[in-house]
């Protein structure tokens, strides 16, 4: 028995979300020879597009999830697979930081009595 791959995105599931991870592929759109993972900010719905294509805004993925580009694509939404968002690597947790140094304490004169006061 084998996992189940991506899904492809079919003619019955219509609804978008932000967040969602698509893997973009030629039969999405021509200029995807190289494919891509974009993580979805909107649907641009307010561009005037031909039938059964759409714009999507969104960014562009590495392959460890994180956004190297904000792009918006022409894309046919049969041709996209939806994908499972994928978790950014753990980055390296930095050494803890020092309090910085204590500030000298300078002595000033005012008339007769010596004041102590920081700088």
């Amino acid at each position: 028995m084998t996992t189940p791959g991506p899904t492809p995105h079919t003619a019955g599931v219509t609804e978008f979300r932000a967040g969602m991870v698509l893997h973009v592929t030629r039969a999405a759109s021509p200029q995807f020879v190289q494919p891509i993972l974009f993580r979805l900010i909107k649907v641009r719905e307010d561009w005037i597009t031909y039938h059964g294509w759409i714009w999507l805004h969104g960014y562009q993925l590495d392959a460890r999830g994180e956004a190297v580009a904000q792009r918006s694509i022409f894309v046919q939404p049969a041709g996209l697979i939806v994908r499972a968002t994928p978790v950014p690597a753990a980055r390296p947790s930095r050494p803890a930081r020092r309090p910085p140094p204590p500030r000298p304490v300078a002595r000033a004169r005012q008339g007769r009595k010596s004041i102590d006061r920081q700088v």
